[in-house]
């Protein structure tokens, strides 16, 4: 669709089009709004495709979008030292961003969601209270902004969301990781089945690299948050670390990662953001998907409300409901970074803890199914005592 009428009055306008947009543009059509997705298109974020099997249930994607099942993990310490973590049960699902974003905007289609291609440009909120989106099509960088009116707003449009720039600037964050990675061609003999992680301060300072196989290609990855550090050549050195110096290279992306969830995600009026642009990216391990279509859902939730009742505190309970399920586990996360990504030599010491049953177990059981886990409080106080001996240098690595 080349545009969409002027004196059109859409209940929804959602801004982005990646999991986030496309879930609450979904739902908000299946609760039997008027919802039209606005979306630049063009363009793939550097991810590495991690998914929960809780994701796959909760939000009924079909098998053919998972492209490998990962059942285990190898952690690299700075020293080459390899721990693996196998899944006892269960896996980690891959997807490439490319297919399974365009099969949730096109879920959304489905659902009666209308699609437009173009960029946002600027929001105004008029009387009444209506938002006056102006966007662009692909095309017409010069000509003049065309105009989209809508009761409210859903942006989804990234870590620099420009709807939270210009609706809620107070909550703004200033910190970013940028992101990096490589698609390359997976060489014959590639363990299909299993995803590396390199904890190693040349290759990172502040976070990690990544190994993760996608069918016949890879995603060879890494992040930081410090100015200046080269996420290529970091990422040239993990491929030669990872023996994949001479694949060849498919395609190269890089975008910003937020840091941590806003403190607030709407403007008390008719506009609330999801995914990066509010922030939901897991500390520690960068894992976003999950949590962005996660608080999709609830915006659009909260949004459905909202025009029911028209009164806009009800958009506030979508970060509430978060915050409540999985603001602890974002924390716990956050201070893990923090410590253990500090140095080499914590690294090589976080990467031996890794090797505990304890810690495995508890680990992948709260990562496959999004929450803490709090009926083990025997293991929970092995790996206590098992950290601190760590921490004291009481255990060598």
């Amino acid at each position: 669709m080349s545009g969409a009428p002027a004196d059109t009055l859409w209940d929804v306008v959602v801004i982005g089009g990646g999991p986030a947009g496309s879930t609450a543009a979904c739902e908000l059509a299946h609760a039997g709004r008027s919802v039209l997705l606005l979306d630049r298109g063009g363009r793939i974020k550097p991810c590495g495709g991690a998914v929960p099997p809780r994701l796959l249930h909760d939000f009924a994607i079909p098998d053919h979008l998972v492209v490998a099942q990962v059942n285990r993990a190898r952690m690299v310490a700075p020293s080459s030292r390899q721990v693996d973590m196998p899944i006892e049960s269960g896996f980690v699902g891959m997807v490439d961003r490319e297919t399974f974003d365009e099969w949730l905007r096109e879920r959304a289609r489905l659902a009666g969601c209308v699609r437009l291609a173009g960029e946002c440009v600027a929001i105004r909120c008029d009387s009444g209270p209506v938002f006056s989106v102006a966007y662009r099509t692909p095309g017409e960088k010069s000509a003049p902004a065309r105009v989209l009116r809508a009761r409210a707003i859903v942006g989804a449009d990234g870590a620099a969301s420009l709807v939270a720039r210009q609706r809620m600037p107070d909550a703004v964050r200033s910190a970013f990781v940028l992101a990096y990675h490589e698609i390359i061609r997976a060489p014959a003999g590639a363990d299909a089945r299993r995803c590396e992680i390199y904890y190693c301060g040349r290759v990172s300072p502040d976070f990690y690299g990544w190994v993760f196989p996608h069918g016949s290609v890879m995603s060879v990855g890494v992040g930081s948050a410090r100015k200046g550090f080269s996420l290529r050549g970091a990422a040239a050195q993990l491929r030669t670390k990872a023996g994949l110096a001479d694949a060849e290279t498919m395609r190269c992306e890089g975008a910003p990662i937020p840091v941590r969830p806003l403190r607030r995600w709407d403007d008390g009026v008719g506009a609330i953001v999801v995914g990066d642009a509010a922030g939901v990216v897991a500390p520690a391990s960068g894992e976003g998907i999950y949590y962005a279509m996660y608080s999709a859902r609830l915006a659009a939730q909260s949004v459905d409300v909202f025009l029911s009742s028209g009164n806009p505190k009800h958009l506030r309970e979508a970060r509430r409901r978060f915050m409540r399920e999985h603001g602890r586990v974002f924390t716990v996360l956050r201070v893990m970074q923090w410590f253990w990504y500090r140095s080499d030599a914590r690294r090589e010491r976080f990467v031996s803890i890794c090797a505990d049953p304890d810690v495995q177990r508890l680990t992948w059981q709260a990562y496959l199914h999004k929450r803490l886990v709090r009926a083990q409080p025997l293991a929970h106080a092995r790996i206590f005592f098992k950290d601190m001996a760590h921490l004291l240098g009481l255990v060598r690595v």
